[in-house]
């Protein structure tokens, strides 16, 4: 009897030791595991499940360890450590090599079970991390905006492009109001014989605030099999004119978004720096009735290309076209019997709303960002290549730097100058200059 306790004791020490050796966890908890001992801090323990998963090609993993090493956090400080891990983790493009990990769902063979992996709650996190995995990790400053922008923890939800709130955002000429009843205040005037116009034909100050959020939501990972991550976007921006008589809303621009990301092979990857490309579904409206509503649909394709500490996204789209409304509805007015001007009767005419977007806003644009020190510097470049039989595009240009230190707020300073910047004033020519705060940042988009 008493060799046989001996025995069974003996098996449950060596059973608890196998169940608590990293070495014998599955991949996939071994990640779990990993993630949630940073989270309690007990980095020590969770170095040796980053190792076993960095040793087998986990990009997410060789990244943590980088940081670990750099910190001195669960292991003794080493920059060559630290500096080894981090390139190895910016060398290739995928998160998880498929082979070496064959018993995580999210690789299976079987499409049935990436789907089902798609509600484990793990998709995000390692979509998120694959897509840094791809990106070059070589520099402080990326290094830290990168792990800035995939350390999302609310319901999922990421900052998309930067969420700001710039309090004052000068024109260097007032907006004019656009009513809804009618194409314009000149042409009512004209036929009313009024001077409305000049009371209510443009806002009463050039000084306005300026707020726009964004965010996004990664949907599934690697669903078909290409490592491809599937995410649905919401940028709102608005224009609120809170300078002027009961400080009305100028515009708020809604835009919806859902787009797919393929990342590169690394024979592009390092050739021309293009990590991945975007295809993607873009809605955006106003929200408005009659002449005041503007709204407009594409489809578009986006490169999103890395060298060092400079992003750049260069995306062409095609309009998805709608039914013209009445040519008469365009002019705003119906010629009576008597050859008389009388007002469009229906200003809700079904149609599309802006035929002549394209002239304004062209085919495409090209995002850039640029990292130095704790500076961020962007811009957005738009051009029509003389559609509409005239050349216009627009110019858009920031800059934002840590708020006395902070990692969530921040200076922001912006520039604008050419059409489309609003879609209510899609066709009109607006030069500003604007500045607050920003609480997130974007990368090129």
């Amino acid at each position: 009897m008493k060799h046989f306790l001996v025995i069974v004791w003996l098996g449950l020490a060596l059973f608890a030791q196998s169940a608590a050796d990293p070495k014998s966890v599955p991949a996939e908890e071994a990640f779990q595991k990993a993630r949630v001992l940073l989270e309690m801090k007990k980095y020590a323990e969770a170095v040796p499940y980053l190792e076993r998963l960095a040793k087998h090609g986990n990009k997410s993993a060789m990244y943590q360890l980088a940081t670990l090493y750099e910190k001195g956090l669960g292991v003794d400080q080493s920059y060559e450590r630290s500096s080894y891990w981090y390139k190895q983790a910016a060398s290739g493009y995928a998160y998880v090599q498929k082979v070496l990990d064959k018993e995580a769902a999210l690789f299976s063979e079987s499409i049935a079970e990436r789907f089902k992996a798609q509600f484990t709650g793990v998709s995000s996190a390692v979509a998120n991390e694959a897509m840094l995995a791809n990106l070059q990790t070589d520099t402080k400053e990326t290094r830290t905006l990168l792990e800035e922008l995939t350390s999302g923890k609310f319901f999922g939800l990421q900052p998309y492009k930067a969420n700001y709130f710039l309090p004052a955002s000068f024109s260097t000429r007032r907006y004019r109001r656009q009513p809804s009843a009618f194409k314009s205040y000149e042409l009512y005037d004209e036929i009313a014989g009024t001077d409305f116009f000049d009371r209510y034909g443009t806002y009463d100050s050039q000084t306005e605030a300026e707020f726009q959020f964004s965010l996004k939501k990664n949907l599934t990972y690697n669903l078909f099999g290409f490592d491809e991550t599937v995410t649905a976007a919401y940028t709102q921006h608005s224009y609120w004119q809170l300078y002027s008589n009961s400080s009305p809303f100028r515009e708020t621009n809604y835009s919806p978004e859902v787009f797919v990301v393929f990342p590169t092979s690394p024979r592009i990857n390092e050739r021309f720096g293009l990590k991945a490309t975007r295809w993607g579904y873009l809605h955006q409206s106003n929200g408005q009735e009659g002449y005041r509503s503007r709204s407009w649909n594409r489809l578009y394709l986006q490169g999103l290309f890395q060298w060092e500490n400079l992003f750049l996204a260069a995306r062409v789209w095609y309009r998805v076209p709608e039914a013209d409304k009445p040519d008469a509805y365009y002019r705003g007015y119906i010629v009576d019997e008597n050859g008389s001007k009388v007002l469009y009767p229906d200003p809700n005419e079904d149609g599309d709303d802006n035929p002549d977007i394209l002239d304004y806003m062209g085919y495409g644009d090209i995002a850039f960002t640029y990292l130095w020190h704790r500076h961020q510097f962007g811009g957005l470049f738009r051009y029509n290549f003389g559609k509409g039989g005239a050349h216009r595009g627009a110019v858009k240009l920031d800059w934002s730097y840590p708020f006395f230190g902070s990692h969530t707020i921040f200076w922001y300073l912006q520039f604008f100058n050419g059409y489309g910047e609003s879609l209510i004033d899609y066709n009109k020519n607006y030069t500003k200059a604007s500045f607050g705060f920003s609480f997130s940042r974007g990368i090129a988009n």
